[in-house]
């Protein structure tokens, strides 16, 4: 038996290790997870604001960006209390007429609508929202979750409010907070388009990040990647006066 030498060829385990590393997630990826969560804190709305900006990220890859099923929204008595209930006229226009919205009183009733919002196939998505670290949200309801998402085919966003991150099988798991918005251009003084810091601090087929994400008129981008086409540029709206003032040209 010949004993190997620096050029013998490299075991199974050694090729293994040497694969490719996980693409760096951004917006638009066509493989989305079935269960995401997103901790943030429960004054400023950052949590619902990503969570639907990622969700219409994601039915927009999968080529369902046309879609006219309803969208669940499931809500605890202590997430509403916190961050209120979703304002209609501030949704995307294309969701406004196609929202169900679910109070739940406790997160035991929380868990069991969105669980059963999972089984339902004419769903476009459901998104969750339960404040705090309740008992019942505990790694087996997470896992049951996640296995009927995935046996389904409907994506849940959990927007977990004021929350520790604790043990969960989330495919994808997400910190965010409200970020500065980049200026308007047009009025510099108007408010900007919703912009976030989002830490993407667990996933299965992702490695760790951070990005600054924008929402560029329902379109999740990376703060700074806008679409520069979208309106005339304002140099070329008048023609040039070929070195004469306008007033010259008038009275001449």
């Amino acid at each position: 038996m010949s004993r190997p030498t620096m050029f013998s060829k490299p075991s199974p385990a050694r090729v293994l290790s040497c694969a490719a590393p996980e693409p760096r997630w951004r917006p638009g990826l066509s493989a989305q997870p079935f269960h995401s969560e997103i901790f943030a804190p429960a004054d400023e709305a950052s949590g619902a604001g990503l969570a639907l900006a990622l969700a219409r990220d994601a039915l927009a890859a999968a080529g369902e960006g046309e879609d006219t099923r309803q969208v669940l929204w499931v809500q605890d008595r202590a997430a509403i209390r916190k961050g209120g209930r979703p304002c209609l006229a501030g949704l995307p226009e294309d969701l406004r007429h196609r929202l169900i919205h679910v109070a739940a009183a406790t997160p035991e009733d929380a868990l069991f609508a969105l669980e059963e919002g999972l089984k339902c196939r004419d769903l476009a998505c459901v998104i969750g929202e339960i404040a705090g670290n309740p008992r019942a949200l505990n790694f087996t309801a997470s896992r049951r979750l996640s296995l009927t998402a995935e046996k389904h085919g409907v994506r849940l966003w959990l927007v977990r409010l004021d929350a520790a991150p604790d043990l969960s099988s989330a495919r994808m798991r997400w910190s965010a907070r409200a970020a500065p918005s980049a200026p308007g251009r047009w009025n510099p003084a108007a408010p900007g388009p919703a912009t976030w810091h989002a830490e993407l601090f667990r996933a299965r087929t992702h490695a760790p990040g951070q990005w600054s994400l924008s929402d560029d008129a329902g379109t999740l981008r990376l703060a700074g990647e806008f679409d520069t086409d979208a309106a005339p540029d304002p140099v070329h709206l008048a023609r040039p006066t070929v070195g004469r003032s306008l007033a010259a040209r008038v009275h001449a």
